[in-house]
């Protein structure tokens, strides 16, 4: 074990007490699988050589990782290491031993990420631990899609709007940005799918992408009916469960409108990660210009929503947390 630094060293307060963040922090490293990740991003990792050391593995996924709890950019994470004991201690950085990693470093190891697809790998990593757990994807799928805004303006040279990015209508509002579309199992609510597009594209045209093909059952809004065909196309022996439109010439279908709610029952759970992502991550907003950056990121954070959302069941003898 590694003899800390006094700077590291906890305060002689007589009353101190953790804190959420701390709490939320201790949780998580206790779920997520670290040994696991950091051998699959080994191989990729710079290794010590005769120029500048690189930092520790273990401490930038860790970073990499908090950006995406705490909805911090590359410059801002730095800040927060600086800032913050609780970050600083999660992410085994001593101050008395060297700086904290610094933006440029944390940018390169998202780039790395990126580069080797290893966002996609670390997703299917924690769904085959949940798998192991006992928390398995079965064959019923719930299909949605939510818009993550972008920024209507850029500080870039050609002061342009993310060309990436498209507008849409939601109700009577529009909206600039992506979609995060995503295959969420009807059981144990496990994000196994997830595909990213700009705001304009229609939930339907996503739809194959979303399913893993053993498929018995498929549920989705109403914006997903008409669909049949494209649901067998990806899952041959799925029932099509995506609700219906009630609304018609000649009124309301009442009958639709009973085997909707009925439908709804199941289709609603999909909206936890959702609210897991937005709520309790604070990802309300696209980070980076371009579909396929914010595709990795959307993949690790539902990698990580799909842990936080089992923590109960990973640690039994968790206490009830809110963060």
């Amino acid at each position: 074990m590694r003899q800390i630094t006094f700077a590291c060293q906890p305060s002689f307060e007589k009353f101190a007490r953790a804190s959420r963040r701390e709490q939320f922090l201790q949780t998580m490293d206790s779920v997520v699988p670290w040994s696991e990740l950091e051998a699959l991003i080994a191989p990729y990792y710079p290794k010590t050589g005769n120029g500048r050391q690189p930092v520790g593995l273990s401490i930038m996924l860790r970073i990499y990782f908090l950006q995406h709890w705490f909805n911090l950019s590359d410059p801002g994470a730095e800040d927060a290491l600086y800032d913050s004991p609780a970050l600083r201690g999660f992410a085994g950085v001593d101050l008395g031993r060297c700086a904290a990693p610094d933006e440029s470093t944390i940018l390169s190891f998202r780039h790395l990420l990126e580069q080797h697809d290893l966002c996609g790998k670390i997703f299917d990593t924690v769904n085959l631990y949940l798998d192991r757990k006992g928390i398995r994807i079965s064959t019923g799928t719930i299909v949605d899609a939510t818009i993550i805004a972008a920024p209507s303006s850029t500080k870039s040279s050609k002061k342009e709007r993310d060309p990436q990015m498209h507008q849409t209508k939601k109700g009577n509002q529009y909206y600039f940005g992506a979609k995060a579309h995503i295959g969420v199992d009807s059981k144990e609510c496990v994000v196994h799918s997830v595909c990213t597009s700009a705001a304009s594209v229609h939930d339907k045209h996503m739809l194959p992408g979303l399913l893993h093909g053993d498929e018995k059952k498929v549920w989705g809004d109403a914006g997903y009916q008409g669909q049949t065909e494209a649901i067998h196309e990806a899952a041959p022996k799925a029932q099509d469960m995506t609700n219906r439109r009630v609304k018609t010439k000649q009124g309301v279908d009442e009958v639709e409108k009973r085997k909707n709610r009925t439908k709804s029952r199941v289709r609603a759970k999909v909206e936890w990660p959702f609210r897991i992502l937005k709520r309790v991550f604070g990802y309300t907003k696209v980070r980076y210009r371009g579909i396929v950056k914010n595709h990795h990121w959307h993949l690790a954070a539902f990698a990580l929503v799909n842990l936080y959302q089992h923590r109960k069941r990973l640690i039994p003898q968790l206490a009830p947390l809110r963060a």
